[in-house]
């Protein structure tokens, strides 16, 4: 098996984490705002913010490839983080 070439693995994970951070940081607060808004009872009032959470943007609806999108892209930050911290050493 062929080691991974851990420069290669730091250049994905830099390139992909500020491409999802945008992406998963809405998706965390419209879903949290959202929750806040059934549980105080005015759902209803902001529906629009479920719409944002499912990736309908106005005219762009994404709706159908956007949890894949976010799903794949924090998949990939999980695991090039992961196996770059499994592979730093600590400093003797």
């Amino acid at each position: 098996m062929n080691r991974i070439n851990i420069n290669y693995l730091r250049q994905l994970h830099y390139k992909i984490a500020p491409l999802m951070i945008f992406p998963l940081l809405l998706t965390v607060i419209t879903g949290t705002l959202f929750q806040i808004a059934v549980v105080t009872g005015n759902a209803d009032n902001f529906i629009w913010l479920l719409e944002l959470h499912r990736g309908k943007f106005g005219r762009i609806n994404l709706e159908m490839i956007y949890p894949f999108l976010n799903g794949f892209g924090l998949l990939m930050l999980g695991i090039t983080g992961t196996i770059m911290w499994l592979r730093t050493r600590p400093d003797n």
